[in-house]
C-alpha cells in the first residue's frame, strides 16, 4: 500500500472509515465516547481543513489501486504553561479496514507520522487507547510507544440536559 499524505479529495472516502472507528470506540466504552449522531460529518471540515494545512499536523491515508484503506491524523497541541515541554503531537485516530490489517499498514502510518513530526522538531507524540485495545497497545510498543498515564472514569449518573 502507498501511504501518502491526505488531500481533501480523500476526505469523502475517510469519513466512512471516521464513523467505524467512533462506533467501535462508543461500542467498548459508550461512557468516554458517546458520541453525537453522525459524528463523521463533525470531522468533515476538520478533515479537509487538515488536508490542506499540514503546517503542524500530519494526516496520511493508505492507498491501494485508488481506494482508501487506512487513514491516520495527528495535530500539534500546546502543552499547559507549567511544564518544559511547550508542545507536543497527538495522534487522534488512526484506522486500517480489515482486509488491509495484518499487513504493517498501521505500523507503516505511525512510523511516517512519527518521521514527520521529527522533521517538525517536535519532541514527543502522545496518544490515547481503550483499555480493551490489546493490539493497539501492541502496535504503538512496537512503533517505541510506551505507557505513561492511566485515565480512569467515574460515572455519576447525573443527566446531560
Amino acid at each position: 500500500m502507498l501511504i501518502r499524505s491526505a488531500t481533501s479529495d480523500d476526505v469523502p472516502q475517510v469519513l466512512p472509515m471516521v464513523a467505524k472507528i467512533c462506533a467501535l470506540h462508543e461500542n467498548w466504552d459508550s461512557a468516554k465516547y458517546g458520541f453525537l449522531p453522525y459524528p463523521e460529518q463533525r470531522y468533515e471540515k476538520w478533515l479537509t481543513r487538515l488536508a490542506n494545512n499540514s503546517d503542524r499536523n500530519v494526516f496520511l491515508v493508505a492507498e491501494d489501486e485508488g481506494k482508501l484503506g487506512g487513514f491516520l491524523v495527528a495535530t500539534v497541541e500546546r502543552e499547559i504553561p507549567i511544564y518544559r515541554l511547550q508542545e507536543y503531537a497527538f495522534i487522534h485516530d488512526i484506522w486500517v479496514e480489515p482486509e488491509y490489517r495484518q499487513n504493517g499498514v498501521a505500523q507503516q502510518m505511525v512510523m511516517l507520522c512519527s518521521d514527520r513530526f521529527k522533521e517538525m522538531e517536535v519532541q514527543q507524540i502522545r496518544l490515547d487507547t481503550t483499555a480493551v485495545n490489546e493490539a493497539a497497545r501492541q502496535l504503538f510498543a512496537s512503533c517505541g510507544f510506551r505507557i505513561s498515564t492511566i485515565e480512569m472514569l467515574k460515572e455519576l449518573g447525573v443527566k446531560s440536559p
